[in-house]
């Protein structure tokens, strides 16, 4: 048997279907799904690894301590050509594989007989579109179903839910606006910054449910339009820049340009988890905080 390597390091569930698709292509391929968790763990049922039959392996269903055992079973289970489950932590037979959280996990190895489904998820993604796949271990089958509102067992069958990356879109002239930029896009998420050319009229074609808008201006004036066009998006976050003061100050312009209450109160103002901050690095990681909390409050 091959020794299980790790050749990619990711916990991106995209990058791990794209990993399936491009190893399928070259032989065979185990999908590994976290399915179970008995107390605590360190990643979310749904989590994947995928493993190719030279051993290489990608993704992560604990904080590190048990993948290189999953690939191990999943080659074992490419071996024989069926599907198996494997325990590890409470309840296993693995007494030497032991999770520092204490807890347990349950580990779905899926062989895979061909990739139409995760091809057919990647191109939801890559259109912004939710998706979900579901697991059937008496078929040994993964097919494409309708999104859940979270991941978990239905009618026998485990779903596993995808949604699009974070799309920060950066509105403002500033040194903020600068760092934020930075800052997200080493954090993966897909980040606009919106220059002088793009005018607020645009940025209705960037909005979906799964992004976040930081506007970042000290000028009220400038930012008026950006934030009418944000109110009117679906984003899951809308912060802007200034005190509580100047957010009373800008409430007041936004009622009277007709914008209803209940839009006003989206706004995230003083934007960030934490503050005050006095320098731009500050800002950009409070910001990041509190647009990653709000995204797992929207898509748990």
């Amino acid at each position: 048997m091959p020794t299980p390597v790790r050749v990619l390091e990711s916990d991106d569930p995209a990058e791990l279907l794209r990993f399936a698709v491009t190893s399928f292509a070259r032989g065979p391929v185990a999908v590994a799904t976290l399915t179970g968790i008995r107390g605590s763990a360190a990643r979310r049922l749904g989590s994947h690894v995928v493993i190719a039959a030279d051993g290489g392996y990608a993704g992560f269903v604990s904080g590190g301590c048990v993948e290189a055992a999953v690939a191990a079973e999943a080659l074992l289970a490419m071996a024989e050509g069926h599907d198996r489950t494997a325990i590890f932590g409470e309840g296993s037979p693995f007494f030497d594989i032991v999770l520092p959280c204490g807890g347990g996990i349950t580990i779905a190895i899926h062989v895979l007989r061909d990739v139409g489904a995760i091809e057919h998820t990647l191109h939801n993604l890559a259109a912004r579109r939710p998706a979900a796949l579901c697991y059937d271990p008496q078929q040994q089958a993964l097919r494409c179903a309708p999104v859940p509102e979270r991941p978990g067992w239905d009618n026998g069958g485990f779903l596993s839910v995808y949604h699009p990356v974070t799309r920060m879109v950066i509105s403002g002239r500033s040194i903020e606006a600068q760092k934020l930029a930075q800052l997200a896009a080493c954090a993966g998420y897909d980040t606009l910054a919106l220059g002088p050319s793009l005018v607020a009229d645009d940025i209705g074609e960037l909005a979906d449910a799964y992004t976040a808008f930081a506007v970042l201006y000290h000028d009220p004036d400038a930012e008026l339009p950006v934030l009418h066009r944000a109110l009117q998006s679906p984003a899951f976050y809308i912060g802007a820049l200034g005190s509580m003061r100047t957010h009373r100050a800008r409430a007041e312009r936004l009622r009277g340009m007709g914008i209803p209450e209940t839009d006003i109160a989206r706004i995230k103002a003083p934007i960030g988890m934490f503050g005050p901050t006095r320098d731009a690095s500050s800002l950009a990681i409070s910001v990041l905080a509190d647009v990653a909390a709000a995204r797992l409050a929207a898509f748990a």
